[in-house]
């Protein structure tokens, strides 16, 4: 057997046991990366840990510590209240709200399901109140959380960024940010047009009301210092009192220039967003001194172990095994159509992060045949592994079924969110494909 099989298996198995059991994806993928590195390749561990980019880390760990601050001093709360004003109370703008502003979260840095875990129970609360659909509000944040999750300054953008850059594919970051972007407000105009948002434009929620947004945006005791309100010494009762504190003012700042300084300056997105970060705790030590835990650690862990395992795949030439395979299918179309879908359907139950880093190598060969976009090829590749994420065995659909409200019981709910996971697995890939790949952009 040669080392590309034996890479290809151990990239198998390491999808199957992080699908069935609690592991953390990336752990199992460094003991794979030592294992085939060193047994079937003959690779020393300085070689095999050379895979691990500094730069993606380090990008990682600032912009989630950002948004980790953000939570703290209740910004994340201020932007839902805001938003849910804007516009007026009208309940038919509700789902459109979430899914602007989870989208909003994932595009400053926030990982894709702690997104979907702040937004999610506040959505669903929505939706039990006001008879909503909650299959609709549950799949509008989820898609939300994928149509930002590709912003120059995300996770799934700067890892797939990074991945073509590594494997010296031309970059295009807007166009996969706009790929997954467009792709995703299709699928949630869809799901509102189907599930009765159109008979919502007559209700009206009060947006003065304190009790009513203070139930509905700390619905499962979400851990965000609920600012804002003060408490009438006379009565006890709530009064309204919807100002802007200095420290979220200056939170929103931090982010606007990080995203200013990183993108027209052309500087480390890491180095800049870890700066404002350790800037705002220096402001407030003690009300942050917690926010380091925050870092999404899980996250890092899984994108430095399939980093480095990705690395040990491509020296086995495993992407060039695969990617030639598809190639010689007789038809460059057909091969990526494959790839699409072989994206789509492991990370229906696998970790979209981890599989991100492995599956866009495999489009080299395709790509150097010529006839393919290269950017919306991968844009392809990015958006078919990332929309299945509304399947019950992903963290983003599981995080909505468990916050179902009791106006629907869980199997009816379960039953549903799995049948449309299902549908967007079976259809979702071929229509990405038709329209960013089939038509030789």
């Amino acid at each position: 057997m040669g080392p590309e099989w034996v890479a290809i298996l151990a990239l198998v198995a390491l999808f199957v046991i992080g699908t069935l059991l609690p592991i953390n994806m990336g752990a199992l993928a460094y003991v794979a990366a030592w294992l085939v590195g060193m047994y079937a390749l003959d690779l020393d561990e300085k070689t095999i840990l050379g895979g691990v980019s500094g730069d993606l880390i380090l990008t990682l760990i600032g912009v989630t510590y950002l948004f980790a601050i953000a939570r703290n001093n209740g910004t994340v709360d201020l932007i839902v209240r805001s938003a849910v004003r804007a516009v007026g109370g009208r309940v038919a703008l509700i789902p459109w709200v979430m899914f602007f502003v989870t989208a909003l979260l994932t595009a400053i840095g926030a990982a894709s399901p702690a997104a979907c875990a702040i937004i999610g129970p506040i959505a669903l609360g929505f939706a039990g109140r006001y008879r909503i659909s909650p299959l609709m509000m549950g799949m509008m944040v989820v898609h939300g959380a994928q149509a930002g999750g590709f912003s120059p300054i995300s996770i799934y953008g700067t890892i797939t960024n990074s991945v073509m850059e590594g494997a010296g594919l031309p970059s295009s970051e807007i166009a996969v940010f706009l790929a997954s972007l467009v792709v995703n407000f299709i699928l949630a105009l869809g799901l509102f047009v189907a599930l009765g948002g159109r008979s919502l434009m007559s209700q009206r929620l009060d947006p003065a009301d304190p009790d009513t947004l203070s139930d509905d945006l700390h619905r499962g005791g979400a851990a965000i210092p609920q600012r804002g309100y003060g408490t009438s010494t006379a009565t006890g009762t709530k009064t309204a009192n919807p100002g802007v504190r200095h420290d979220q003012v200056l939170t929103l700042v931090a982010f606007v220039a990080v995203a200013v300084i990183a993108l027209a300056f052309d500087k480390n997105i890491g180095f800049v967003a870890i700066t404002a970060a350790v800037l705002l705790n220096m402001l407030s030590p003690q009300q942050h001194k917690d926010a380091v835990k925050q870092i999404a650690w899980p996250t890092v862990l899984l994108v430095a172990g399939v980093s480095t395992y990705a690395t040990v795949l491509t020296t086995a030439e495993a992407p060039e095994f695969v990617g030639t395979w598809a190639a010689g299918l007789g038809a460059v179309a057909i091969g990526a159509l494959i790839l699409c879908y072989v994206g789509g359907v492991v990370s229906a139950f696998a970790s979209s992060t981890a599989l991100l880093p492995v599956i866009i190598p495999i489009a080299v060969p395709l790509i150097a045949d010529g006839g393919i976009n290269a950017a919306l090829f991968v844009a392809a590749l990015a958006v078919s592994s990332t929309i299945v994420d509304v399947s019950p065995f992903s963290t983003n659909g599981a995080l909505m079924l468990a916050n179902r409200p009791d106006t629907v019981e869980e199997p009816v709910y379960y039953k549903q969110i799995l049948t449309y996971g299902v549908l967007v697995t079976l259809v979702g890939p071929l229509l990405v494909w038709a329209a960013l790949v089939l038509p030789g952009w």
